[in-house]
């Protein structure tokens, strides 16, 4: 071999300079941002079920920055491995409750992240408590690791707004406050519901909720609620009135007239729920769950039951055993009275307004996050397809808050709220749960940094 002259070895080391600032210079234009790339990942699009195969998402700050079919040049702060995995728009359970200051500041936050651990997002709050504004604020601004939140007012029921004059002035007072909408309850006088929508419609605040039984469903449709939940009052609607029937003895949503209803005016409900652009948010698993004849002990067995105090379960058993050990509870009248329901929910999905996806929770043997699973499974008991199920969650509630394009898809500059999940939830419903990631404006939470959170509030919940 030939020994190296002094000359070649000073053209070896310009040679090797000249690379060496060319990697560097590569590597300054590629540089460092902070953010996070999903590669290589198999999206939803949850308006039409397409699979958008092998994208690459960017999210930066709160938001989705960019999605392509290219791997980005740029060095990211967090990678996620995409590859074979299905990323879907984190879910809203529209029938939320949030604790209030007598539950005390870690149920609080305990309840929130049970949301989160099943990737629901964004969160509308049913009983609203001062305490729930602040809240909402602080989770806008990323203070605390929660859904979005949107709040009711606090209830607007029969013994809080028993005249026109109170009425008028909570309405007033919950707006000024500026909470996002009015939930209705039951007992509420129709001359006093009157008032309320009157006054609502002059200072701009929606109502939702509950139809009490003096105000009925059809003028309550008319009366244009911006939702209605539990589907109430429906059942009480197809009653004919020959039946000559009081009302107020109706029983549990209706439940005394099962075999009063007439399914032929099924029609003509779902179509004023349209006629009046009035949401429905069906929280079927009340009825599959605490209303159905299954014994308490089967839910207590459930694992997801480990999250909530014993003395909340206790509470929940108590519930549950009173409301079917009553003389007149059935399982064959329940049958019959949720094949009405199902019915009903069939036929608002399809003719109807929209659905919203809303559980109830927490509520009887509906653990916060979790319950959705069984919404979802009582939808789909129903006929509703996954993907439709999917919409209620996703597309429909942005719609009903007015915020298409900022949540529920995943399109460029929407807020990064975000589910990964091991499988194609549309091929399997299932497959939504255990989610491999759960992103909340951009804030990222791995399977195993979920499961970590959720040991520690079963752990928790033991001393409670």
């Amino acid at each position: 071999m030939k020994r190296p002259t002094i000359q070649s070895i000073l053209n070896f080391n310009i040679v090797s300079c000249i690379i060496l600032v060319c990697c560097l210079s590569c590597g300054e234009s590629k540089g460092q941002e902070e953010g996070i790339l999903i590669s290589n990942v198999n999206i939803i699009d949850v308006r039409s079920g397409e699979i958008l195969a092998n994208r690459y998402v960017v999210v930066k700050d709160t938001e989705i920055s960019s999605i392509s079919t290219e791997e980005p040049e740029t060095v990211f702060t967090e990678i996620i491995d995409g590859n074979g995995k299905y990323l879907l728009p984190g879910l809203a359970e529209m029938h939320a409750h949030i604790p209030s200051p007598d539950w005390g500041r870690k149920d609080m936050e305990a309840t929130l992240f049970l949301y989160l651990s099943n990737g629901v997002t964004t969160i509308r709050g049913m009983l609203g408590h001062p305490v729930h504004l602040e809240l909402r604020e602080r989770a806008a601004r990323n203070e605390i690791l929660s859904p979005r939140i949107y709040t009711s007012s606090p209830s607007l029921n029969g013994n809080t707004v028993p005249t026109t004059e109170e009425a008028d002035k909570k309405v007033r007072e919950y707006q000024a406050a500026g909470y996002d909408f009015l939930k209705i309850h039951p007992g509420i006088r129709r001359d006093v519901f009157d008032v309320l929508v009157s006054t609502a419609n002059e200072v701009g605040i929606p109502f939702a909720g509950h139809v009490p039984v003096d105000v009925g469903i059809r003028h309550a449709l008319e009366s244009n609620y911006k939702s209605v939940d539990h589907i109430d009052g429906f059942l009480e609607g197809l009653v004919p009135v020959e039946a000559n029937v009081s009302p107020d003895e109706n029983g549990f949503f209706g439940y005394n007239f099962t075999d009063l209803a007439d399914r032929n005016k099924i029609t003509e409900l779902v179509a004023l729920s349209a006629a009046h652009q009035v949401w429905i948010v069906p929280t079927q698993s009340l009825f599959d769950r605490w209303f159905s004849p299954v014994a308490p002990e089967d839910y207590l067995s459930e694992e997801e039951m480990q999250y909530m105090p014993a003395s909340v379960l206790s509470a929940w058993r108590e519930s549950k055993t009173n409301l079917i050990s009553n003389p007149d509870y059935s399982e064959d009248k329940w049958e019959r009275f949720n094949s009405i329901r199902r019915q009903l929910l069939l036929a608002l999905q399809n003719n109807g307004h929209g659905l919203l996806l809303g559980s109830d929770a927490p509520q009887v043997f509906n653990v916060p996050g979790f319950s959705i699973h069984h919404e979802i499974e009582g939808m789909l008991s129903a006929g509703i397809t996954p993907l439709q199920a999917i919409q209620a969650g996703t597309l429909n509630p942005a719609m009903y808050f007015g915020m298409e394009g900022k949540f529920g898809e995943i399109v460029s500059g929407a807020s990064a709220d975000l589910v990964l999940l091991d499988a194609n939830p549309l091929e399997n419903i299932e497959n939504l749960r255990n989610p491999a990631y759960v992103i909340v404006r951009g804030y990222s939470l791995s399977r195993d940094e979920i499961i970590q959170k959720l040991s520690a509030i079963a752990e928790s919940a033991k001393n409670e």
